[in-house]
């Protein structure tokens, strides 16, 4: 995932509230690609309930990312992702930061929690680390 020229700030690094968006890609990406599903024309939507990051290193346009993630926790109506951006850098990978985000299924006319849809649950299994 490339940074942006937008991503910083005026102090000349990715501003910290930019993380956040990175885990929300790299979460929805994934979910899109080990699907093979448009999830946002599923029944259930995945909202996001809560978010962290740890910010461990600076990173700045133009640094090029990569977005490690693992379910830590895959329940009836929620998912528990496990963050972790790294920066390339001289040929090796710099953990930048790690989070945590988490999606709650709600009905996508109720909004109400309901069940992960068995497409997600499928693929999340593979990605489960407790």
């Amino acid at each position: 995932m490339p940074t942006r020229w937008a991503d910083n700030d005026h102090y000349g690094h990715v501003n910290n509230v930019t993380y956040y968006s990175y885990f929300d890609t790299a979460v929805n990406a994934w979910l899109m690609h080990a699907t093979g599903t448009d999830i946002r024309a599923l029944s259930a939507l995945g909202v996001v309930a809560q978010t962290s990051c740890q910010y461990l290193g600076s990173i700045s346009f133009p640094d090029q990312l990569q977005v490690g993630l693992r379910i830590a926790r895959l329940g009836r109506a929620s998912i528990t992702y496990d963050l972790a951006i790294f920066r390339a850098a001289d040929g090796a990978l710099e953990l930048v930061a790690t989070g945590t985000f988490v999606h709650v299924y709600v009905d996508a006319e109720t909004r109400k929690p309901v069940e992960i849809p068995e497409v997600i649950r499928a693929a999340a299994v593979a990605l489960v680390t407790e």
